[in-house]
C-alpha cells in the first residue's frame, strides 16, 4: 500500500503527515514520526485535506453569477473578463480603485507565495489588504522597528527553556502561532520535567492555561500595563543582565524613564494581578536559567496591540533572553526570506502612507484591514470600486462584518480567486478555482521562519488535478500576462524553490528535498546577533520614537480604567482558537463540526446569574456595532466581567453554498466589532475586550 509524505498546510504547525491511498483514494492520514519537526504529531484538523480534496462543494472550474445563479465558464473567458473589468474600473476612477484583499491561506501556499506579488504589481494598486492586519501586524513593526526587518521575528526556543510566559496565546491548542511548535504538549511537558515552569497570563483559563504551573487572569486590552509592571521590576530590583548584548543594545536610560511611572501597586488594581503576583513574576522570570516571554492573539488583537510586542521584546532583552539558547530566538531557515530582502534596506516601510478616510498606517505595502468597508463606501477621489479576494473571507474574518457585507454588495466588480462561494465570494461576478492540498506540491515559506527547530521538507503533489483544473500560480500568471500586456517568462515554482535553496544558508537543493520525503534536520537554533540585525547600525534601539509616543495614549487610556463604571456594555468580550478550526472554510468539513455545538458564548456562573441566563438558553450579544443570537455555555474558566466566542463561524448569510457550514452556522463574533476599534499605533484590528452586554432572548433549558 503506498505512502505519500507531506508537510499538512492548513495552520501553522506544518505536522508532517503519512497519507496511505490506494487506487486515488485516501485510506488513512497519519502523523509521520520520521518527520524531523512534528515527530508523529497529528491534529484532527488533519483529516480536512482528505474533506476539502473530496468536497462536492469545493469549485473546480470558473463560475459567473448571473441573474439566474451561477454558471460555468471557460478559462479564458474567465480571464478575459476579468482583466477586462478591473481595467475598465481603473480608467474611469484611477488605479486606486481596485482594491485587493488576501486571506491567511495564502501564506500556507507555495504558489501563492511566490506569484501573488508578480499579480500585486501588474494590479497596480495602492489600496492592498490582508489577514496580516487581523492578526499579527504588531509583531511585524515591532521587528521592524527594533532589528531592521518585519519577518526578523523572535520564537521561543520552548525545546530548551525553563521558564515560559505566556500572554495571551494557547499553544496547547494551536500547535504554536508565530512560534511553529507542533506537539506543543511534548515541550510544555518538556519544560516541567527539567524542573521549569510555565505561567500564563489571560482572561480565560484556556486547555493550556489549565496545564500550566501558575495561570493569572487579567482583564483584556491591559496586558501592556502588566508587561511595563514587569520591567519596572526588573530595573528596580537590578536584575537586568544584556550578556552579548549589551554593546548593541541602546535606549535603556528611555526605557527606565518610561517604566518608572508604572509600578506593580499602579499596575495591580487595573489588570486584576495582584502587586506581590507581578512582582514574584518578574523575579521568577529574571532568575530562572533561561526564559522567554512570548504573546500572541490576545496581546496584538487589542487597542495596545504594537506596545505589547514591543515591551515583550524589551523584556525579554533586559532578562538577557534574546539570542540565548532557552530564550527569545531567530530561525535560519532553508528558505530564507529575511536574508533575500533585509540588505535593501526598505523591506516593510511602516507608515509612508495613509488610508484616505481615516489614515491609518501602510505596512509593507499593504493598508490595515480595518479601512477596508469605508474605503469603499465613502465618496471621493482614491474611492474603491472593485475588488480582488484571494483566498479569504473577510466578511467573516476582518472587523464589522455587515458593513463590510454591504460595502461588497455595492461594488462596480468583483473576482474572487477561491474554491468555495462563501459569506465574502458570493458577492464576485466571478469566481477562479484554485486546486488545493493534495493536489499541489508545497514547501513552507513562511512557517518554517516561525519553526522552534529548524528543518526543511518538501511535499510534491499526491493526486494529479484534473485537466480542466488550473493551480493558484497558473491563474496569478495569466492575470499577470493579461493586466501587464506582457507575455508571461513560464516559470514554474519547482525552479523558484530550487533557487531559493541553493541561495540559502544551507546551499541545499530541491532534488535533496526530493529524496528526504520525511524532511531534513537542519539543527536547533543558534544565536545569530549581531550579524543577522538590518537596523543601519546594527544595533537594537530598545526605544523607538513610536512606541515611545504612544505610551501617552496608554496613560489617557488608565483614566478611564480606573473609574469602575458598567455601562451599557459591561463584559468585555474575547476570541477563542478552537483545535478543529482555523479558518472559517474548514467548517464545511463534517468531521470538523460534528458533535456538541462549539460556537457558544462561555460567560462565568455568577455573570450568567446576574444576567438572568442559564446553560443553553439563547442569549442575545449586543456592542456598538450590532448585535448576534448565540446559545450560552456557563463556564468557570472564564474571568468575571469577560465572555468569550470563537471566530470563523457566522454562515447563515443567503447565497452561501456550503452546505455542512451552513447546517453548523454558528454566529460571527466579527459582526460585534467596530471597523474603529483598532490598535492606533499599527492599524491592527482590535478584536480583543470588545464592550457587549449580554441579555436573554428565549427561555431557559430546564
Amino acid at each position: 500500500m503506498p505512502t505519500h509524505y507531506r508537510a499538512c498546510n492548513l495552520c501553522e504547525a506544518i505536522c508532517g503527515l503519512a497519507i496511505e491511498h490506494e487506487d486515488g483514494k485516501i485510506l488513512s492520514i497519519r502523523g509521520d514520526e520520521q518527520d524531523p519537526l512534528s515527530r508523529g504529531h497529528i491534529c484532527p484538523k488533519a483529516v480536512a485535506l482528505q474533506d476539502v480534496y473530496e468536497d462536492p462543494d469545493r469549485l473546480k472550474y470558473p463560475v459567473r453569477r448571473t441573474a439566474n445563479g451561477w454558471e460555468r465558464i471557460g478559462w479564458e473567458e474567465a480571464f478575459d473578463e476579468v482583466a477586462t473589468n478591473l481595467r475598465k474600473v481603473q480608467e474611469k476612477h484611477g488605479p486606486d480603485a481596485v482594491g485587493a484583499y488576501f486571506g491567511n491561506p495564502n501564506v500556507h501556499n507555495l504558489g501563492s507565495m511566490l506569484f501573488s506579488g508578480a499579480f500585486s504589481k501588474a494590479l497596480g494598486t495602492k489600496n492592498r489588504f490582508s489577514a496580516t492586519s487581523a492578526d499579527q501586524l504588531p509583531h511585524h513593526v515591532a521587528a521592524l522597528t527594533m532589528f531592521g526587518h518585519g519577518l526578523l521575528l523572535p520564537v521561543p526556543d520552548v525545546s530548551r527553556t525553563h521558564f515560559l510566559l505566556i500572554i495571551g496565546a494557547n499553544p496547547l491548542v494551536s500547535n504554536g502561532s508565530m512560534m511553529t511548535a507542533p506537539g506543543f504538549a511534548r515541550h510544555m511537558k518538556g519544560i516541567q520535567e527539567r524542573g521549569g515552569k510555565v505561567v500564563v497570563v489571560d482572561p480565560r483559563r484556556t486547555e493550556t492555561a489549565g496545564k500550566a504551573d501558575t495561570h493569572y487572569f487579567i482583564r483584556p486590552g491591559r496586558d501592556a500595563l502588566m508587561l511595563l509592571a514587569l520591567i519596572h521590576t526588573v530595573l528596580k530590583e537590578e536584575l537586568v543582565e544584556l550578556r552579548h548584548l549589551k554593546d548593541i543594545v541602546t535606549g535603556l536610560d528611555e526605557v527606565e524613564k518610561i517604566a518608572a511611572g508604572f509600578s506593580p501597586e499602579t499596575a495591580a488594581p487595573l489588570v486584576g494581578i495582584k502587586a506581590d503576583d507581578i512582582r514574584r513574576l518578574a523575579r521568577e522570570f529574571a532568575q530562572a536559567p533561561s526564559a522567554v516571554c512570548y504573546g500572541r492573539m490576545g496581546a496584538s488583537t487589542q487597542p495596545f496591540g504594537g506596545l505589547c510586542q514591543w515591551l515583550i521584546n524589551v523584556f525579554n532583552i533586559l532578562t538577557g533572553n534574546l539570542d540565548r539558547e532557552g530564550g527569545a530566538m531567530f530561525t535560519r531557515p532553508a528558505f530564507d526570506q529575511v536574508g533575500f530582502t533585509g540588505s535593501q534596506g526598505k523591506t516593510g516601510i511602516f507608515g509612508r502612507r495613509r488610508t484616505r478616510v481615516s489614515g491609518l498606517p501602510e505596512y509593507s505595502g499593504e493598508f490595515p484591514v480595518a479601512a477596508l468597508a469605508e474605503e469603499i463606501l465613502t465618496p471621493g477621489e482614491g474611492r474603491i470600486r472593485a475588488m480582488v479576494t484571494v483566498a479569504g473571507n473577510p466578511v467573516l474574518s476582518t472587523p464589522n462584518g455587515n458593513l463590510l457585507d454591504e460595502a461588497l454588495a455595492g461594488l462596480e466588480f468583483m473576482v474572487a480567486i477561491d474554491i468555495y462561494i462563501n459569506e465574502t465570494s458570493r458577492h464576485a461576478n466571478i469566481i477562479l478555482p484554485t486546486t488545493t492540498g493534495l493536489e499541489t506540491e508545497h514547501y513552507d515559506v513562511i512557517f518554517h521562519l516561525l519553526a522552534v527547530h529548524n528543518t526543511a521538507k518538501y511535499s510534491p503533489p499526491l493526486f494529479e488535478k484534473e485537466p480542466e483544473q488550473r493551480h493558484d500560480w497558473q491563474i496569478f500568471q495569466a492575470l499577470t500576462e493579461r493586466l501587464s500586456g506582457q507575455a508571461g517568462n513560464n516559470m514554474q515554482p519547482g525552479p523558484m524553490l530550487d533557487f531559493a535553496l541553493r541561495s540559502g544558508p544551507y546551499k541545499l537543493s530541491l532534488k535533496q528535498l526530493i529524496a528526504e520525503p520525511h524532511g531534513i534536520d537542519l539543527g536547533p537554533l543558534q544565536p545569530c546577533l549581531p550579524g543577522r540585525l538590518f537596523t543601519p547600525d546594527k544595533r537594537i534601539p530598545l526605544a523607538p520614537d513610536i512606541f515611545v509616543q504612544d505610551i501617552s495614549r496608554l496613560k489617557a487610556k488608565m483614566g478611564s480604567w480606573k473609574k469602575v463604571t458598567s455601562g451599557d456594555f459591561p463584559f468585555g468580550l474575547i476570541g477563542r482558537r478552537q483545535l478543529r478550526s482555523n479558518n472559517s472554510w474548514m467548517h464545511n468539513a463534517y468531521r470538523l463540526v460534528k458533535g456538541k455545538e462549539r460556537c457558544t458564548l462561555l460567560i462565568h456562573p455568577d455573570d450568567a446569574e446576574r444576567v438572568g441566563v442559564e446553560e443553553g438558553q439563547e442569549v442575545r450579544v449586543v456592542s456598538a456595532a450590532g448585535a448576534i443570537e448565540i446559545k450560552a455555555e456557563l463556564s468557570s474558566e472564564m474571568m468575571p466581567g469577560v465572555v468569550s466566542i470563537p471566530h470563523g463561524w457566522g454562515h447563515s448569510r443567503e447565497g452561501v453554498m456550503m452546505n455542512v457550514a451552513r447546517a453548523h452556522p454558528g454566529a460571527s463574533i466579527n459582526d460585534l466589532t467596530e471597523n474603529s476599534r483598532i490598535d492606533a499605533l499599527t492599524g491592527n484590528a482590535a478584536f480583543s475586550g470588545v464592550p457587549v452586554r449580554v441579555e436573554p432572548v428565549s427561555p431557559a433549558l430546564r
